[in-house]
């Protein structure tokens, strides 16, 4: 008797299980050994994993329709599990909230906000940026959200940092420009004096003076390598035509001077590698993404205004207690669940767990984060500063400002007028929205002036400590290990995922991985028993 391969597999997985078809099919180079599954890429459940084995896809419970979540439901119903979504919002998505005009903005205390933007306007809440490398960029290829580039660093923004003694703004192109121009100074002085003999050759001495000649932009020997200032600081009359060469920016600061303002502290931001350049944005707010998700899924499948109250492991599954949108109790059984939730709102719900995982629940800090969104009547940071797109930094408690990636050339647009975190967010997320609007736009108008606070439109501000069932923006382990292992474990049929639970912590690509991770150890766990 001969077998096809398929037969073959096929009668494996019928007689020795789960377990010997894996094995089996790894030997065979069809799958991977288990030594290697923890390094191979992400292969999201199938139909087949199932008609192989000869079993049936299971039913899940997934709490929340934040990211992990929703990428939990989706993966799995790849493979025909049967899965619900419980979410107490009334949207998908979670962090991932981009704000529209008519939009409501509810926090703990009952306070209420009514976004006043105009058509096309937008505010990303929570994330709004992706890199080229995360995991996220593939979803949106595959759910079919169209991308577009979000200008992460730009050399006409600012730096600004009022407490080294700046009374103005510098551009970001100068600042660096005078920085690079001094520091190749230096060392060029150092490299030639024989300082640094004992760690260069003759040659390297000669090949790091090239470079920093270039870097720099400074003189030769004969000038004692002199940074006197370029076109790289910038124009105060820009070049025309005719008889208008252009108005080189000067005077040049004094190397002393520099080093005071602090500016080239502010640099290293561009050689993060989740910052790395170019960055990426969906067409028309970020919540395109959990909307294509949702979509894929099925929105039967997912209940929104549902708050989950009690979660029950059991000796053959899980159950679920929650209160649904009418304000009814409601209970859902399952073989498995999914706690896709903030570990500190999934500690605050009752559970039977085990000490262990409340501990670990306990364990990590909640960081607090918010944003202002400032409308104005004319984009007059295009207009009137030729800032399209990119970032403003300071070390005023605004932390940083955001020009918009999108609407170039339009009539109005939002700038995010702080992005802070930690204290300086917590002093903001103390006052009403109509003070914290007044305290931004005094700090944003010692940046650009009087025009920061007389076209201003409309503004939302969102302070993640204050969003029901969210109140955090992200979490910090004290370590890697212990609770942070426990959790990236199941608790009886109960399985976490969430970016909390990644080295991805605040990006949506950790919460993804997060939810493959997932998705694998479940399905596997299925597929062996």
């Amino acid at each position: 008797m001969s077998y096809s391969r398929r037969g073959f597999l096929t009668a494996v997985g019928a007689t020795g299980g789960a377990g010997a078809l894996l094995a089996t099919m790894g030997a065979l180079g069809l799958a991977p050994t288990a030594e290697a599954a923890a390094r191979t890429a992400f292969v999201p459940p199938q139909p087949s994993d199932f008609s192989l084995t000869g079993r049936a896809a299971k039913k899940v419970v997934i709490l929340g329709a934040g990211i992990a979540g929703l990428a939990t439901a989706y993966e799995l119903g790849k493979a025909g599990y049967d899965c619900t979504v419980l979410e107490a919002l009334d949207r998908v998505g979670g962090r991932n909230w981009t704000i529209r005009g008519g939009d409501k903005i509810t926090e703990l205390d009952g306070s209420t906000q009514t976004a006043r933007f105009s058509d096309g306007i937008y505010m990303n809440a929570g994330p709004a940026r992706l890199a080229q490398w995360m995991v996220t960029m593939d979803y949106c290829r595959e759910l079919g959200v169209p991308l577009e580039v979000f200008t992460n660093s730009n050399s006409q923004s600012y730096i600004f940092n009022a407490s080294a003694g700046m009374t103005s703004p510098v551009r970001w192109r100068t600042a660096k420009a005078d920085v690079y121009g001094y520091i190749s100074e230096l060392l060029s002085t150092a490299t030639d004096s024989g300082a640094l003999d004992a760690k260069l050759t003759a040659d390297d001495k000669e090949r790091l003076l090239s470079f920093l000649r270039g870097f720099g932009s400074i003189g030769n020997k004969a000038s004692g390598f002199a940074y006197t200032g370029n076109e790289h600081r910038g124009y105060s009359v820009d070049p025309g035509a005719g008889e208008q060469p252009g108005t080189i920016l000067g005077p040049v600061p004094s190397l002393s001077e520099v080093l005071a303002s602090g500016v080239g502290q502010r640099f290293s931001f561009e050689f993060g590698y989740d910052q790395a350049m170019l960055m990426f944005q969906p067409v028309g707010g970020m919540d395109a993404i959990p909307k294509a998700f949702a979509d894929a899924i099925g929105r039967h499948k997912i209940s929104l205004r549902s708050t989950v109250t009690r979660i029950t492991d059991l000796a053959d599954g899980v159950e679920v207690e929650y209160q649904d949108a009418h304000g009814r109790k409601r209970k859902v059984t399952a073989d498995f669940c999914v706690a896709a939730m903030p570990p500190h709102i999934l500690a605050k719900t009752p559970h039977n767990l085990g000490p262990d995982v409340q501990a670990a629940l306990s364990m990590p800090t909640v960081t607090s984060s918010g944003k202002i969104g400032l409308e104005y009547r004319r984009r007059w940071w295009e207009t009137d500063e030729n800032i399209y797109g990119g970032i403003t930094n300071t070390d005023l408690d605004l932390s940083v400002m955001w020009y918009p990636s999108y609407g170039y050339g339009t009539r109005r647009g939002l700038i995010i007028g702080y992005y802070n975190n930690g204290a300086n967010q917590d002093a903001y997320a103390a006052l009403p929205h109509a003070q914290r609007e007044k305290r931004a736009v005094e700090q944003g108008m010692k940046i650009h002036g009087p025009k920061y606070r007389d076209e201003l439109a409309a503004s939302v501000s969102v302070s993640w400590r204050l969003q029901p069932h969210i109140e955090g923006a992200w979490v910090g382990w004290p370590s890697r290990t212990g609770g942070y292992q426990l959790l990236n474990r199941p608790a009886g049929h109960v399985h976490f995922a969430g970016d909390w639970l990644s080295y991805m912590i605040a990006w949506q690509a950790g919460a993804l991985e997060s939810a493959r991770k997932t998705v694998t150890d479940l399905h596997q766990r299925v597929l062996s028993h």
